[in-house]
């Protein structure tokens, strides 16, 4: 917001933009965007159709906003120019120059490390689940486990996706292959007084659980299946109806020729 700079006259306002939104609580995960990057038209093509007040916006970026506005005007194009620092940002980290900038955060663990145990630590990377304005917010990608997670901080788990984008991250690896580690092959055992749990067992209840979840999954779509255990069960219990039908039968006819042979002897 505007009220947020320590500056005295607009000049300051406007001079100190950029390194007033890179060094402010929550935007840790920005570098900055070099001012040639800005300035080529080339680099902001549509954006002006995703961007309110576009050519102010673009101008307080820039450092070269001069207008005599109110406040709730000075306010919305505050707002448009961090989200066009945005956009432009996605485009940016994705070029060399970018990319250099964001290998420094990465290597010093600005945004963050995995949460898993496993991981031990390692650093993560931000990125996007889609390129498109808020669709979703940032998620954290972790080469070693190859998994995404929120950021801890609800200033940074406000951040829109897009201003990193769905590339990012694929990208880094693909310009510092060194960079990749390798992938863990420990896995938490579950044990019980030190003992591991008995893996027989322990893959049927995987299987059990696995079944019921296919199941309603089936069910959801509007299917009705069923597994071959299912099948087996039906046959059991159709051949153990079939035998006590079968000996209610012979037990039927014993009792009539019995009968018959009473009624005989009278």
């Amino acid at each position: 917001m505007m009220e947020d700079f320590n500056s005295e006259t607009d000049s300051d306002y406007t001079s100190y933009w950029r390194d007033w939104f890179i060094s402010s609580r929550g935007n840790e995960y920005f570098c900055e965007i070099d001012e040639e990057y800005l300035t080529d038209r080339f680099n902001l093509t549509g954006l002006n159709t995703e961007v309110p007040y576009y050519q102010y916006a673009l101008d307080l970026v820039t450092d070269v906003f001069d207008l005599d506005a109110d406040d709730e005007l000075r306010e919305q194009i505050e707002k448009a120019a961090r989200h066009l620092y945005g956009l432009v940002h996605a485009r940016y980290i994705v070029t060399t120059r970018g990319l250099a900038k964001m290998l420094d955060k990465y290597k010093k663990c600005d945004f963050g490390k995995c949460p898993r145990v496993i991981c031990e630590g390692h650093p993560l990377l931000p990125m996007g689940q889609h390129d498109i304005p808020n669709t979703s917010t940032v998620r954290l990608y972790c080469a070693k486990c190859e998994d995404i997670y929120n950021p801890k901080s609800s200033r940074h788990g406000s951040i829109d996706g897009a201003y990193f984008g769905s590339s990012f991250h694929s990208m880094m690896f693909q310009v510092y292959p060194a960079l990749l580690p390798e992938k863990s092959i420990r896995r938490y055992e579950p044990r019980i007084f030190g003992f591991r749990v008995h893996a027989p067992a322990a893959l049927a209840r995987w299987q059990d659980q696995y079944r019921e979840e296919t199941r309603a999954r089936l069910r959801d779509a509007g299917m009705e299946t069923r597994f071959a255990e299912d099948s087996e069960g039906e046959e059991d219990e159709e051949d153990e109806e079939e035998i006590q039908t079968s000996s209610a039968r012979k037990e039927k006819v014993a009792g009539d020729a019995a009968s018959g042979r009473m009624d005989l002897g009278n």
